[in-house]
């Protein structure tokens, strides 16, 4: 697939599973400029690590309390990226907070998807389960999720795509999750990474 295609790297922390549907857009050609070159994880023991094995993708464990400084950390994990030549950093459910350091190094190259729609529920604070239990207490009947460009605020970089889903009815955080999950997040993360990676690929063509 060659200079075809975007070179994209996967940070996660966990189970994996917006890798998992980033992988099937490739395997059923709806995502068909990029390709997972790469994928981090700040756990050892993330479940997402075995995904991305069983599809034969190079795999790296970089984790912060390694190392003596967030200096030797951000190093470390620029230079697993900059070794695979990586066009797009994409983060899954990756748990640590990027520097403005390192996200500086990487202008409009880094995205993620936070799963509520930004700028509700958003920011320091916001994460996995806690992000449902914010919009349950505050009794929305819709939430969804939000794709963004990754800056040195947290969860306030240019937005890219949101999309809706319906949790009226719903009273558990972890239900919600699920339904943001599946309903949205594996539906419009491959959606703008396809769109981002024609881009990458079509700006290379130009030059």
């Amino acid at each position: 697939m060659g200079f075809t295609t975007a070179r994209i790297a996967v940070l996660l922390s966990g189970n994996g599973s917006n890798l998992q549907a980033i992988l099937d857009a490739i395997s059923d050609g709806s995502l068909e400029h990029g390709r997972v070159e790469l994928v981090v994880s700040s756990n050892n023991s993330a479940h997402g690590l075995q995904r991305a094995r069983l599809a034969g993708i190079p795999t790296a464990v970089v984790r912060s309390r390694d190392y003596a400084s967030r200096e030797e950390f951000d190093a470390a994990l620029s230079n697993v990226i900059d070794d695979h030549r990586i066009d797009l950093i994409v983060l899954a459910g990756y748990m640590s907070i990027l520097s403005e350091s390192f996200v500086s190094r990487y202008p409009r190259r880094i995205v993620n998807i936070h799963p509520s729609l930004i700028p509700a529920f958003a920011g320091e604070g916001f994460y996995g389960l806690k992000v449902h239990e914010a919009a349950l207490a505050a009794g929305v009947k819709i939430s969804g999720a939000t794709v963004h460009y990754v800056n040195e605020v947290c969860d306030g970089g240019e937005i890219l795509e949101q999309e809706t889903v319906r949790i009226e009815g719903i009273d558990r955080a972890e239900d919600v999750q699920q339904r943001v999950l599946t309903h949205v997040e594996h539906v419009i993360y491959p959606r703008v990474i396809e769109r981002l990676s024609k881009e990458i690929v079509g700006n290379r063509d130009d030059r």
